[in-house]
């Protein structure tokens, strides 16, 4: 039987911090697409010994030249600390080291060392003040019931392009350290050939969707829940004590949005900021961007119509999945310090 390939150290410790978040072994193993008795072995271990590195094998080690050595060193320290270092950056640095090496030299010992060359995450922009109101918001919402997350109407905006994909950068990665903050590219929103949208949803289903024509600012968005909210509310019948979630743009913090939502005796759930990941409403954009794309519209006015269509295609189902599983957005969020997750 062949070896088995071992795990990295980073994915080890995700294991353990996944395991402390209070995550089970058959969620842990799902999430990180490894088999639950390997899940298992490393929490076993590290309850053991408090490590999660292999413990010394006997027998006498690998011999490798110290110039060998040296050049691994100075390698993994150099991509570790620039994950966008290129092969070619390498190879003149070693250069100049004294060292000549080939770029598939470079390539190879990378990838021994359990490193690929991967596309980088774009992720929201997170300051220390975003990651610890991240943090509060996962630590007092982890062991909500998902009743609670059955009367929340999730709600979000979106662009939605009519060409163009976003351009990527490669990095050199462990695998399962896509959101690792060193490999992910910050985003901020940009105009383009494209249509904005409003959209809401909760555990029973889609509400309405709403193209953004103008941005008039905060009375806009007033007219938007003014004609959506409420109704939305009504056919999906969330019935008393629903919350309403939106995030804090400026046109949602508005004194004047504060007093229209308490007028109408809306309650909104405190909400962190650049918090995509924590809003399920994410996947459903995700969903309705490719079932649009594969129709190809033709403008910005059929790009509208073909998304309120495919819009009200998204099964239920697929809602009451999302917030079923909602536990695991304030996990992964506690188990990556804050920082930025996979959603």
């Amino acid at each position: 039987m062949a070896k088995t390939k071992e795990l990295s150290k980073d994915v080890r410790d995700k294991i353990v911090d996944l395991h402390k978040a209070g995550m089970g072994y058959n969620t842990i193993a799902k999430q990180l697409g490894e088999k639950v008795t390997t899940v298992g072995a490393i929490i076993r271990k590290w309850k053991k010994h408090k490590i999660t590195v292999n413990l010394p094998w006997p027998g006498d080690p690998c011999k490798i030249s110290p110039r060998g050595v040296a050049m691994i060193a100075m390698i993994m320290r150099t991509v570790r600390n620039q994950p966008r270092t290129t092969r070619e950056d390498l190879v003149n640095y070693l250069k100049a080291a004294g060292t000549i090496v080939t770029k598939k030299t470079i390539g190879n010992t990378l990838r021994r060392e359990g490193l690929k060359s991967c596309s980088a995450r774009k992720v929201p922009l997170l300051k220390k003040a975003h990651i610890h109101a991240r943090l509060k918001f996962a630590n007092e919402h982890l062991n909500d019931s998902e009743d609670n997350w059955v009367k929340v109407l999730w709600s979000d905006e979106t662009k939605m392009e009519l060409f163009g994909i976003n351009s990527t950068h490669r990095i050199w990665r462990r695998r399962n350290a896509a959101y690792d903050p060193k490999n992910t590219i910050p985003t901020v929103k940009h105009g383009g050939g494209n249509i904005m949208l409003w959209g809401c949803f909760s555990a029973k289903g889609t509400g309405q969707l709403h193209r953004i024509k103008r941005d008039d600012g905060r009375a806009m968005y007033r007219q938007i829940l003014g004609e959506n909210l409420l109704p939305s509310v009504r056919a999906l019948k969330m019935g008393r004590g629903w919350v309403f979630q939106h995030d804090n743009d400026p046109k949602h913090t508005a004194k004047a949005t504060k007093e229209w939502l308490k007028k109408k005796h809306i309650k909104v759930l405190e909400w962190p900021s650049q918090s995509p990941d924590l809003n399920p409403i994410e996947n459903l954009w995700k969903d309705l961007k490719v079932r649009v794309a594969k129709r190809q519209p033709r403008n910005l006015n059929d790009l509208e119509k073909i998304c309120k269509e495919e819009w009200d295609k998204i099964p239920p189902k697929m809602c009451a999945n999302l917030v079923a599983n909602y536990k695991k957005r304030p996990t992964s969020v506690i188990a990556n310090k804050g920082f930025a997750t996979k959603y």
